[in-house]
């Protein structure tokens, strides 16, 4: 988290004695030196971002040597001389460090009262000013120079340290700034405010945790914010420094093992680490990642294999990253990802206590309801401790402190209309302003055909006739009319799920079953959806021949409850896919690529690492923990989706078919699914096929403003064209992009050149806005329209009643139709699982970071970067203000009427909790 930088540090009163501490002044030391070839030029010469130090010539008593003048000590290798007085400047740096609980000064121990004597003896941290410039005549690195830094005192809730230099006139440019943790534990240093320079105070954004030199015994180096540039710009003094800080981040010369807490290593690995097949072999999973499962890849930790498996990784309840990627202490403290593990472990356990049939659904309704107004008692949770902190929306305790009941918020879509899930028109609302925005699309075909070999999964032509959609549309106009005028869409599900029917009605731990579906709709007069058949299909198998049957909205007593049944199916197949899809591997699986190639590629003075790393926070750790509580087998989506324990896999195909890195361009996207086209007078230029679709009316506002933003900042520093493919750090994160983070698609021709400045803005724009809106769009509002489990259950556990019916079968059916609709929802278990891991989901927490609001200091640093961002989150301060116009505007039905819930879901800002607003800067949670 940024702090405000400090502007005075004279003010402030030092805590040490002054005995103990004023008497020591900054001393010039040497680095060992880096050969350079030739004299380069001086670094003010080539990059006006360079600054000077504030010379002035001084005469002044040195307290260590007294007689002797401070002006007095050479530059080199901390030898003194008397040669002659030099001229020098004071300069101070004020280190903001935080006050962490798992860090330094976090208990009264014995290494913490080392720390203190170390603070009281000014033996804190070691800084070494860097030099910008090599020497102009030898052509290596300058001297640093040292001192100790001493603890000043408690700002608020981070405590600052004071370093003192005399940096001689020939030092030249400051550059970077080593630090050396002299503490037994480790330190997140923020930043680091330098004054006594010519232009006025300059910040060195650190945002790192910087380990004790006991457990790795090196300097950490951080690059003044205004030294920011392209690698050709570097100023001599620091390229040996660029180069040697990527090849730590990479890992250059580190042996394979399990990596280490303290480590801050980049590198790649397949998804192997999902199962578990030493505990049991029914919890073995596929490797996703390769020719067989392609995938993207993810962090790399190292662990040893399996002893079941050689080519799946051992499992543990601490999985590495990288230690700058490790949540805020805040964040751990409040709602984060780690409170979805406390439910799956303590909330999930005691369910199973209270409800010993893990099968039991809900008997009645009412029971559903119950939730919400009396909740579950859950025996033996100290709701006093750690996990009533953290759940407070959802653990309630009794008042004789005995037990804990889980109590759920009503979502705010059954508090504005307890019935509005019944009804067919919300059930197409939502598919243009709910949870799935992403899958619906434009029929362009008839009659619609499945792509997959008619020998193994039956005939491919649709069950979804051209009779039966006619005389659902009979009197608005013919099938061949709605198509030329683009009026039929539909959701199809049917080649990616058709494949995993037979395969997951096989699975014995679980009540589940699956079809491949169609859902068809007609966009009416009015501009709200209808909805005219969902398709079923089940393929071959056991014997039996392909089944599949089109049910539509009926008004005989049959027909209207198997039509409900069917929507109940539809919805857990759009369920399943927004979870796999839509969210998990879009957004969280195919940006940590992203993630990776950026830390290893882009130096943290490269300008695109800058714009590029406050979209990326957190997004590493929330990954890792996904793949300990909730992809992994046995983990929350295997036990409450319908696919089961091949739900991963099926995101696997999803990426194999589907996804395209051109098309995650939200322009692209809606452009490729038939829901806009190209239009250059029209806003955006698009013109969307249903003009009052909420998502792509509100995203298309939010994407040209990230790329506005995109454009000014990129153009800044590419202000030609040769620039971009010049750029040797910036063409390496590109190829390793596509080449490894992606690799399993690296031979695909959609993916963009990078030559131009305008091919970069694409390529930034589109990894922003799928890190942000797009992850905002999906993840935020899943309370609020999967909470309620009737609206879009997860699991469809039961088959058809008309699938192959028995006589009984079909007896108990007519007899009591809602037994069966209560059977297909989820179990007891299930429900209250679920709905406790989304309400965590759907929360933001108290640190959260909204785009556009948060001015990072590498930005300030520069003033037409600074002004660029002002504009930009004018900008979105501007969208909260649309947005609300339009769910005011009784005109667009999709986001305004009587019971319908507005569409807020990309308003730029939020407050904590769950509010349904809200777009971070990066994937969050």
């Amino acid at each position: 988290m940024l702090k405000a930088p400090v502007n005075h540090v004279n003010g402030h009163q030092r805590s040490s004695p002054p005995l103990l501490s004023r008497g020591k002044k900054a001393f010039v030391v040497g680095d060992g030196g880096v050969d350079v070839s030739g004299i380069p030029a001086s670094f003010l010469s080539h990059n006006t971002l360079a600054f000077p130090v504030q010379r002035h010539s001084r005469s002044f008593r040195s307290r260590r040597h007294s007689g002797k003048l401070v002006g007095e000590i050479k530059a080199v290798s901390g030898e003194a001389s008397t040669a002659g007085v030099i001229t020098t400047t004071s300069v101070k740096a004020v280190v903001t460090v935080q006050m962490t609980v798992g860090g330094v000064l976090s208990n009264l121990s014995i290494t913490r009262a080392f720390d203190d004597i170390g603070d009281l003896l000014g033996k804190s941290l070691l800084l070494e000013l860097v030099s910008a410039e090599v020497d102009p005549v030898t052509g290596i690195t300058k001297p640093t120079i040292k001192d100790y830094a001493h603890r000043l005192g408690r700002k608020a809730d981070d405590l600052q340290y004071l370093a003192e230099f005399e940096v001689p006139e020939d030092f030249g440019s400051i550059g970077a700034i080593y630090i050396q943790n002299e503490h037994h534990k480790e330190m997140f240093v923020e930043s680091i405010l330098l004054e006594g320079l010519a232009i006025g105070p300059v910040t060195v954004t650190c945002e790192s945790w910087i380990q004790s030199k006991r457990e790795k015994n090196s300097k950490r180096i951080f690059f003044l914010d205004k030294v920011a540039c392209l690698p050709k710009d570097t100023p001599s003094g620091l390229k040996a420094l660029r180069e040697k800080e990527l090849a730590i981040l990479r890992g250059d010369g580190v042996s394979d093992g399990p990596r280490k807490k303290i480590d801050r290593i980049y590198d790649y690995d397949v998804y192997n680490d999902l199962g578990d097949p030493d505990k049991d072999p029914e919890l073995a999973r596929p490797v996703l990642g390769g020719k067989q499962h392609p995938y993207p890849r993810r962090c790399k930790t190292g662990r040893a294999r399996t002893k079941s498996d050689p080519l799946s990784e051992t499992r543990s309840s601490d999985v590495y990253l990288p230690r700058d990627e490790a949540f805020s202490e805040i964040k751990n403290l409040s709602f984060s990802f780690k409170t979805v593990y406390s439910v799956l472990h303590a909330v999930v356990p005691s369910l199973e206590t209270t409800l010993i049939d893990k099968d039991l659904g809900f008997p009645y309704f009412t029971a559903i309801d119950s939730l919400f107004n009396e909740g579950v008692n859950l025996p033996q949770i100290d709701s006093k401790g750690p996990l009533g902190s953290v759940l407070p929306r959802i653990l309630k305790a009794f008042e004789d402190a005995q037990n804990n009941i889980l109590l759920f918020e009503t979502p705010e879509m059954i508090d504005r209309d307890k019935f509005g899930w019944m009804r067919d028109e919300e059930f197409c609302r939502q598919t243009l302003a709910g949870l799935n925005p992403l899958s619906i699309r434009l029929v362009t075909e008839w009659p619609m055909m499945s792509k997959l070999d008619p020998e193994v999964y039956g005939p491919a032509e649709s069950a979804i006739t051209t009779e039966i959609v006619e005389e659902e549309i009979r009197g608005f106009c013919t099938l061949d009319e709605a198509l030329k005028n683009k009026k039929l869409f539909v959701l199809d599900y049917h080649d990616i799920f058709l494949p995993y029917v037979n395969k997951v009605r096989d699975i014995k731990t679980m009540r589940t079953t699956l079809y491949g579906s169609r859902t068809l709709m007609f966009l009416t007069p009015t501009g709200t959806l209808r909805p005219l058949a969902i398709e079923l299909v089940r393929p071959p198998g056991d014997g039996k021949p392909q089944w599949k049957q089109a049910f539509t909205p009926c008004w005989d007593a049959t027909g209207a409850w198997l039509w409900k049944l069917a929507k109940v199916h539809a919805l857990a197949h759009d369920s399943g896919y927004h979870q796999l899809v839509s969210h998990w591997l879009r957004t969280h699986a195919c940006t940590e690529p992203y993630i990776i190639a950026t830390n290893r590629q882009l130096s943290k003075m490269h300008p695109i690492y800058n714009l590029l790393h406050p979209h990326f926070r957190y997004t590493m750790e929330i990954n890792g923990l996904a793949r300990e509580a909730l992809i992994n087998s046995n983990g929350t989506i295997e036990a409450c989706f319908s696919p089961g324990k091949y739900s991963i896999e099926m995101s696997s195909v999803a990426y194999d078919l589907q996804w395209r890195f051109d098309h995650e361009a939200l322009p692209a996207d809606l452009i490729a699914r038939g829901m806009a086209v190209e239009d250059p007078d029209s806003p955006h230029g698009l013109k969307l096929t249903i003009e009052d679709y909420p998502y792509a009316n509100d995203a298309l506002v939010l994407w040209d403003i990230i790329k506005d933003w995109v454009t000014n900042y990129v153009n800044h520093y590419y202000k030609e064209e040769n620039l971009v493919e010049s750029d040797e750090e910036l063409q390496a994160w590109w190829t390793e992009i596509r080449t490894v983070g992606h690799g399993d698609k690296k031979d695909e021709p959609w993916w963009p050149v990078l030559k131009t400045p305008q091919d970069l803005v694409g390529i930034i724009t589109t990894i922003i806005w799928v890190a942000s809106g797009h992850h905002a769009a999906v993840n935020f509002g899943q309370y609020d329209y999967a909470g309620y489990i009737p609206n879009r259950a997860t699991i469809a556990r039961v088959k058809m009643p008309c699938e192959d019916p028995t006589d009984d079968e079909w007896a108990a059916f007519k007899r009591r139709p809602e037994d069966e609709l209560l059977s297909a929802f989820p179990s007891q278990i299930q429900a209250s699982q679920v709905m406790a891991v989304l309400d965590v989901l759907s929360t933001h927490s108290p640190d959260e970071e909204y785009i556009g609001q948060q001015l990072e200091l590498t930005f300030e640093a520069v003033p037409e970067i600074k002004a660029a961002y002002e504009i930009f989150s004018g900008k979105l301060q501007e969208l909260e203000g649309i947005i609300d116009g339009r769910n005011a505007d009784a005109c667009l039905r999709n986001r305004n009427g009587v019971g319908v819930v507005p569409y807020t879901l990309l308003k730029p800002t939020s407050g904590p909790g769950v509010t349904s607003m809200g777009v971070p800067n990066s994937i969050s949670i």
